[in-house]
């Protein structure tokens, strides 16, 4: 994980800021920085979106393949995520500095999933036991500026909503034998119903305060961090704890329902921002990801 050396006194500045509710950059302790989100970026996945928050850049595809149900869910689909942090996203990623980082990273992302509705991998099924779609979730971490579970989450959410699955059909002949047909037109697709896909708010105790969206400089004044994954909805669906300090019961919650109201406030930007992008259709302007 990327980290920035502070002296005593500038992190005695952002310190005593925090408590005032001014951090640094002008902000008070419940904002979050101007997010560019941009979908279908890369052309041959099912899905993809890329996510650049200030210094953050993330970018992940989605791939739909044919699987085998596991054995205790014979009528479903799944998800699978793979991180890979690139070196050139921090110093600290290079050799295998960035695996550990990524497996942490796809651990958390996979607590947060676990959650039943979060996707309807019902949907996803498309003979019980014999085949359904899995989908490969890719996450390239580009460049490292912090917050990045936040970032990342908004990412998978946005590619999952721009995910398009061939629609199928199963035909059985007079033996039994079954056989796959997938539809010719691109247009005829599954799309996922994300409105239950949690977002991550990272909330980081900072002094006797918190904050989300935080920078490198304020993650280095902050010893405990809580992750919580919330709902469009505000409910809550995991939380994770994260850094070397403690965090007494009143603060957990206090940012729990910090967490909860900020969450559902990002559901509601990042929602409006997938949805003008889908009115466009084909006629809006693409930037890509190396714009």
């Amino acid at each position: 994980m990327a980290t920035v050396v502070l002296s005593e006194a500038e992190k005695l500045y952002i310190v005593h800021g925090v408590q005032e509710d001014l951090r640094v950059d002008g902000r008070g302790c419940e904002d979050y920085r101007c997010a560019e989100v941009e979908t279908d970026v890369v052309s041959n996945t099912s899905g993809s979106a890329r996510v650049k928050l200030v210094d953050t850049d993330i970018l992940v595809g989605i791939k739909a393949e044919m699987g085998t149900p596991k054995l205790e869910k014979p009528d479903e689909g799944y998800l699978e995520f793979y991180v890979d942090c690139s070196s050139s996203a921090t110093p600290e990623f290079e050799g295998r500095g960035g695996e550990e980082f990524g497996t942490d990273i796809a651990n958390t992302l996979y607590r947060v999933f676990s959650c039943e509705n979060s996707v309807d991998l019902k949907s996803l099924c498309i003979n019980p036991r014999e085949h359904c779609w899995v989908l490969y979730v890719d996450v390239l971490l580009l460049e490292f500026g912090g917050n990045i579970f936040d970032a990342i989450s908004i990412a998978v959410k946005a590619a999952l909503f721009n995910t398009r699955i061939p629609k199928v059909r199963v035909l059985e002949d007079e033996e039994g034998t079954k056989e796959i047909e997938l539809t010719d037109d691109p247009y005829d697709c599954i799309r996922l119903n994300v409105d239950e896909v949690p977002c991550i708010v990272t909330l980081s105790k900072i002094g006797y305060r918190h904050v989300v969206d935080a920078t490198l400089q304020e993650e280095a004044c902050s010893l405990a961090s809580l992750l919580i994954s919330v709902t469009s909805k505000g409910t809550l669906t995991s939380m994770k704890k994260v850094g070397k300090g403690s965090l007494d019961p009143e603060s957990i919650f206090e940012m729990m329902e910090t967490g909860q109201r900020v969450g559902k406030s990002l559901h509601i930007a990042l929602q409006k921002i997938l949805d003008e992008e889908e009115s466009l259709g084909t006629s809006r302007p693409k930037v890509g990801f190396l714009g």
